[in-house]
């Protein structure tokens, strides 16, 4: 499974969404699309997220069977500690 959270994403970025995941709340997807649609749709929301934020918790073959990517302004950062992902966010 995979979830994709939007913030303050620009016009039009969460119906492109739509095409393979469902909107479980505002702004909060949710699907099974295979690993080449999700890198695509992983470079379109990083390439459009503008100064809104992207966050995407995908599978991976890893201790907790999952990973994080982020992309967009102010975001928190995925930070492997021994294996363990955490999130991070940057200090001011």
């Amino acid at each position: 499974m995979t979830v994709v959270v939007l913030i303050a994403a620009p016009e039009g970025l969460r119906g492109h969404l739509t095409r393979w995941m469902i909107e479980v709340a505002a702004g909060v997807f949710v699907g099974n699309p295979g690993a080449r649609v999700r890198d695509r749709v992983w470079n379109v929301l990083a390439d459009r997220i503008g100064d809104g934020q992207a966050i995407m918790v995908e599978p991976a073959r890893n201790e907790q069977r999952w990973a994080v990517r982020t992309a967009g302004h102010d975001r928190w950062n995925p930070v492997d500690f021994d294996g363990l992902i955490l999130m991070a966010r940057r200090r001011r």
